[in-house]
């Protein structure tokens, strides 16, 4: 099977080889066939690459410890459920899975455009042979998954007496979430490849911008929301395995996973500039190259060792691979760019500063400052042991002190985009928009510092959320309460029709309410707190409005792990509320020892708490918990903006328009001042378009 496994590696990566010098002889000749040929040979690539997966698979799941790989992530103590997490434990197989999911992508762009865009499609095609090729190349000849052992490992990286058993897989990997939460983000990671394929073959092919700018936004939308997925999912399992309390602590590989989506989020944005006036061609196709590539540094960052992370499971030389392609892709891209730069004229300006085309504007250049800010803040470690030769570590206190005020600044945007019209927007449309959602909340506001909010970024959020929110509201509202008038049905049956019409734009709005929630619970770190305290039978440990009672301390073992176990009584003004058991595990295989984190979680706070282990002076156990207010927000949060992506990707049901006498003077203002007559205004609100 190793052989069968590294042979189908083999055949992936000449089928590759092919599909990329066919399809450029296919586009310099002009031949059909050619460029048939090399799209068939493209779309091999994923069996091929599947027969590799499967066979590694099957070493995990047969408990082949002839295998390196199996050896290093595996032991026949394992439950299934994680030999099949295994595959992406270390580099080899992580670098395999990456190339598997890419050629998902490459088969499905490649099937489903078959005979769409023949002008287009054999550059696509050539652009996403180039990038399996690299990682193709990885996978046979720098980081193979099916090196077989000897009967003496000269490598030294294991054992003997362990070849029959298996070192394990790694213990902070051992939690269900990390079933999801890996391939999530490379879905992610990977997915982004396919529009920068578009956006590449269309500025080498000098394809009409917005024809490539419709294919490559749903693709976009599809890798933006996998990445979403991954960095909460992420998020979640460091909050509910690290035991330190917290979600999230700029680490190089979360920055490293929120870099791509930060300027995926840009482009889905400014995309829409570019099909409705036809302005920012070079900035799209921009922020699609700078997302690809980020996409790649990630991967490095993850899998080289280049940065300390407790993300990073794998360490290696095979940076130096990384940098060469990305050095390749960049030279590639200015390239294409130069050459073709009269193609990416726009074909307008902007007529205002106070018009949605600004709201775009500004919105792009503040996710483009707090990428940055994030991407130096992660790669001065490495800059600094360049320059000085010590390696000077950027912690938290930067990252929050730069991003927080860039975060709320975009928060507004949010709220500002849905009130703005396109080309310019009057003053008395401001007014009227503005003034109910702002109204709110200052009211909010206000009425949070009476109840003793005193923290001035998290009053700050908590303003701007409630008038982010008011105008969503305010969008669903006025659109659905024309339909119900006409259709002579309830509010929310016309929410629900409006929203169908026209699932991008409300799919966006959805989004962006989600998103709301998730600044809300991110707010709720201010007031955060946490008690530590030596615990013997019998004694209590107050937080907030509980008391946790510790009644026993016991101990547990299977095949996997020993445990020492917590078992802590919680109440709640003089009554028993529930039980909590945090545990303290120790790997056998791996003879590594990790915190399982007891948590109970309500809409409002978490209780969470940590048994942090035996004090060294007393030898008494160490109880830490933790409060964390609106926690569940960020998670309830994510859940929204996923749902709110799914609903954009759907497609919009084809309005009836029927024009209707406008009734309410307000919309004849709006009318009026946007230069268009009040009929068509209640037409175009009724069928939910722009």
């Amino acid at each position: 099977m190793d052989i069968f496994g590294s042979f189908a590696l083999l055949l992936a990566f000449v089928a590759a080889v092919y599909a990329f010098a066919a399809g450029i002889a296919g586009i310099l000749t002009r031949r059909s066939l050619l460029t048939k040929s090399a799209r068939n040979a493209g779309m091999a690539v994923f069996g091929l690459v599947t027969l590799a997966v499967g066979a590694l698979e099957y070493f995990f799941f047969t408990d082949d410890f002839s295998m390196a790989y199996v050896v290093a992530h595996s032991n026949r103590a394992l439950p299934a459920f994680y030999k099949f997490a295994a595959l992406w434990a270390g580099q080899e197989g992580s670098l395999l899975f990456w190339s598997w999911l890419l050629s998902i992508y490459a088969f499905s762009a490649l099937f489903l455009n078959r005979k769409k865009h023949p002008e287009l499609m054999p550059y696509v095609g050539v652009v996403l042979a180039g990038v399996q090729i690299f990682f193709l190349l990885l996978n046979n000849f720098v980081a193979s998954p099916f090196h077989v052992l000897g009967a003496a490992d000269s490598s030294g990286a294991f054992h003997l007496a362990r070849l029959s058993e298996g070192n394990g897989l790694n213990p902070l990997l051992q939690y269900p979430e990390m079933v999801i939460h890996p391939p999530m983000l490379y879905l992610g990671y990977t997915g982004f490849t396919v529009p920068f394929a578009f956006a590449l073959a269309a500025l080498l092919g000098r394809y009409p911008g917005e024809k490539w700018i419709h294919i490559t936004r749903r693709w976009t939308m599809i890798a933006w929301g996998f990445q979403g997925i991954g960095i909460l999912l992420g998020a979640h399992w460091a909050y509910a395995v690290l035991g330190w309390g917290g979600y999230w602590a700029w680490d190089p590989v979360e920055n490293a996973s929120l870099l791509p989506w930060i300027t995926g989020t840009a482009f889905l944005h400014s995309v829409m500039m570019q099909e409705k006036r036809g302005m920012m061609k070079v900035w799209n196709v921009w922020l699609v190259f700078i997302t690809f590539m980020l996409c790649i540094l990630g991967t490095m960052l993850t899998r080289s060792g280049v940065v300390s992370s407790v993300h990073a499971f794998a360490e290696s030389s095979i940076g130096g691979w990384f940098v060469g392609f990305l050095a390749i892709i960049l030279v590639v891209c200015l390239a294409a760019w130069y050459r073709n730069r009269d193609y990416l004229r726009s074909d307008n300006q902007l007529d205002s500063l106070v018009s949605r085309e600004s709201g775009f504007l500004f919105n792009n250049l503040i996710l483009l400052a707090a990428c940055f800010a994030v991407l130096w803040g992660t790669l001065f470690p490495v800059f600094s042991e360049w320059f000085t030769g010590s390696k000077i570590s950027v912690g938290p206190p930067f990252f929050n002190k730069v991003n927080i005020p860039i975060a709320l600044f975009l928060l507004f945007l949010t709220g500002v985009g849905p009130i703005l019209a396109w080309r310019k927007t009057s003053l008395d449309a401001l007014r009227r928009n503005f003034t109910w959602p702002l109204t709110g909340g200052l009211a909010a506001g206000a009425i949070a510092l009476i109840c003793g909010f005193r923290n001035f970024y998290a009053l700050v959020c908590l303003v701007l959320s409630v008038f982010v929110a008011l105008t969503i509201f305010s969008e669903f509202y006025r659109g659905a309460r024309v339909i119900a008038s006409r259709d002579h049905v309830n509010l929310l049956s016309a929410a629900g029709e409006l929203t169908m019409r026209n699932t991008r734009r409300y799919g966006g709005y959805v989004v962006h309410f989600g998103m709301v929630l998730i600044f809300i619970g991110i707010a709720g770190s201010a007031f955060n707190r946490d008690v530590q305290s030596e615990m013997a039978v019998g004694q209590t440990l107050s937080i907030g409005p509980y008391m946790i009672l510790c009644q026993n301390f016991d101990q547990t073992a299977n095949n996997n792990y020993q445990s020492d176990r917590a078992t802590l009584e919680v109440f709640r003004k003089g009554r028993s509320v529930m039980m909590l058991y945090p545990e303290r595990r120790f790997f056998l295989a791996s003879q590594v020892t990790e915190t399982m984190v007891a948590i109970e979680t309500s809409p409002l706070r978490d209780l969470y708490v940590v048994y942090a282990g035996r004090s060294p002076d007393t030898g008494r156990p160490v109880i830490h918990a933790y409060l964390n207010p609106l926690v569940k927000c960020i998670w309830f949060g994510g859940l929204i903006v996923a749902l709110g992506t799914g609903l954009a990707l759907l497609p919009g049901r084809r309005p009836t328009l029927v024009l209707r006498p406008v009734a309410e003077k307000s919309w004849e203002g709006a009318a009026a001042a946007d230069g268009v007559s009040p009929a068509r205004v209640v037409a175009r609100r009724t069928d939910g378009h722009d």
